[in-house]
């Protein structure tokens, strides 16, 4: 059979529209995909205190919130005094499982208006840093916790910046980010995270979202979110979705627009009997809040 130049064009013509019709498919179905990379994890603040490690690793397995965020001061006992031995088996303990070990939920705070609380603060930062590092984890989160009588904010603000720039730096030697609560009666307002950020310039040191009232104040969530979302971190909390007045559709629209691909993570206020049960409620109402 033969077949002339004419025909071989349009064959090819034809051919090659199929082709770019299959890559603009794929390229919509990975823009799709990457809208859907958030994940829902735990914060281990009110749900899993109590829970012993395996516990809590079993309870994530069992309702699908497969990261978590061990906060110090818990039942789980993930603290700087595990010995070396310790802390490969937590590591361990996690690398068998399908949880991952998102990071630390630490008290460190950098806002005191005492030096020497303050050093104290970014020593204990560091210590939690090389824990999460021979653990397995992948950051630490630390906070401001408000501002001090009597004591200018921009000087606060500055203080503040310059200490997340030092831990961040230390951070990155150990690959952990260090993930900056939204918290703290003044701190917490957008607008002051960012003059922070403004100051804390090192990439290593990011924003953890922390689902505030105060985040619709001003000119309210979208501009708010707008201020501080280049800075974003791994981490975002949140408390539960189909509880209270925060508009976390909206929120949740914000981060897929976004292309965020991090961990939304649970920190609930509510103490439930059956934890298992409502991490499930839980990640039923965040997987239809982000379907498209």
């Amino acid at each position: 059979m033969t077949i002339n130049r004419r025909e071989f064009l349009q064959d090819l013509s034809a051919v090659g529209a199929v082709s770019l019709g299959l890559q603009s498919i794929g390229r919509t179905a990975f823009a799709a995909a990457r809208e859907h990379q958030m994940k829902l994890g735990l914060v281990t603040y009110l749900w899993g205190k109590d829970m012993d490690l395996p516990t809590l690793i079993t309870s994530c397995e069992q309702s699908g919130l497969l990261g978590v965020e061990l906060r110090t001061e818990h039942a789980h006992a993930v603290e700087p005094a595990l010995s070396k031995s310790e802390r490969q088996e937590v590591r361990r303990r996690f690398a068998d499982s399908p949880v991952t070990l998102v990071g630390y939920g630490s008290n460190a705070q950098y806002h005191e208006n005492d030096p020497k609380k303050v050093k104290q603060n970014i020593e204990l930062t560091k210590e939690y840093i090389r824990l999460m590092h021979d653990c397995g984890g992948t950051g630490v989160k630390v906070k401001p916790n408000g501002f001090v009588k009597d004591v200018p904010r921009e000087k606060t603000i500055e203080q503040i910046g310059k200490a997340l720039n030092e831990v961040a730096d230390y951070g990155a030697e150990y690959g952990q980010e260090i993930r900056v609560e939204v918290h703290g009666r003044g701190t917490s307002e957008l607008p002051v995270v960012k003059a922070i950020f403004d100051v804390a310039d090192h990439p290593n040191a990011t924003v953890c979202w922390n689902s505030n009232d105060v985040d619709l104040d001003g000119e309210g969530l979208e501009y708010n979110f707008n201020l501080v979302k280049d800075r974003f971190g791994d981490t975002v909390h949140i408390r539960e979705l189909n509880v209270g007045d925060y508009p976390y559709a909206q929120l949740m629209k914000l981060f897929l627009d976004a292309n965020y691909s991090g961990w939304i993570l649970l920190e609930a206020r509510t103490n439930p009997a059956d934890k298992v049960q409502a991490m499930k409620e839980q990640l039923e109402v965040f997987t239809q809040m982000t379907q498209q």
